[in-house]
């Protein structure tokens, strides 16, 4: 498990060349390894090299590492897929971050297992940056509007934006992707709309440093990180 901790050294490694060109301080970048699959052992070697915030894609997963590893002082979980309001129990319980939210249903569901649990949860809300069919998330012209539904729901806090980009090897629609987060966070910022929408989560393995270029604070890296995933 040695490796982990080498291929972390050259993600900081690149991350901080990301910002340097960027002209951004990289104590604003927040790194975090995506866990998904990878065996429990990848996460302590992760962990023993100073990671302390995991991303898990499914409930399921994310619930099971955490009961796990939950000896690991300091260790703390971000669920970061789509989520079904029947798999709320299970992210209220155990994360401490959700980063895939685009539904009020999700939301009711999730604010009521915190209630019940008298936890909060930091929610960035979910959005399609690419148009893709395929991906999950709300089209821009509907977080404003997505934002102020949100408000009875007082264990949510909404603190940023999330996106994948797409699924391309065209950099320029990449970065377009990225880009129109940026400008879409000033437009919440600018219009005073509900939430604090300090936080962009954006950016992969392959994409992070155009990420960075345009204003990604959480960068979420599996592969770089833990090498090719197990088949789920």
């Amino acid at each position: 498990m040695g490796e982990i901790a080498a291929r972390l050294a050259r993600v900081r490694g690149r991350i901080d060349e990301a910002c340097a060109a960027a002209g951004r301080d990289p104590a604003g970048v927040r790194l975090l390894p995506v866990s998904k699959t990878q065996p429990a052992e990848a996460v302590r070697a992760a962990f023993a090299a100073g990671m302390r915030e995991f991303g898990e894609n499914k409930p399921q997963e994310l619930a099971a590492k955490a009961d796990e590893l939950g000896e690991l002082a300091g260790l703390r979980w971000a669920a970061i897929g789509h989520l079904q309001t029947n798999k709320a129990k299970l992210v209220a319980e155990h994360a401490s971050e959700f980063h895939a939210l685009d539904s009020v249903r999700v939301a009711e569901a999730l604010d009521r297992r915190l209630q019940a649990l008298g936890r909060g949860l930091d929610v960035f809300v979910q959005v399609n940056s690419s148009g893709e069919e395929s991906k999950f998330g709300l089209a821009p012209a509907q977080v404003a509007e997505f934002a102020g539904a949100l408000a009875p729901y007082h264990a949510l806090r909404v603190v940023g934006l999330m996106t994948l980009a797409a699924n391309t090897d065209d950099p320029a629609r990449v970065a377009g992707c990225f880009a129109s987060m940026q400008q879409l966070q000033r437009e919440l910022r600018e219009g005073g709309v509900a939430g604090e929408w300090d936080e962009l989560s954006m950016g992969m393995s392959g994409d992070f440093a155009a990420a960075i270029a345009h204003g990604a604070t959480v960068i979420r890296i599996g592969t770089a990180i833990f090498g090719a995933r197990e088949v789920a």
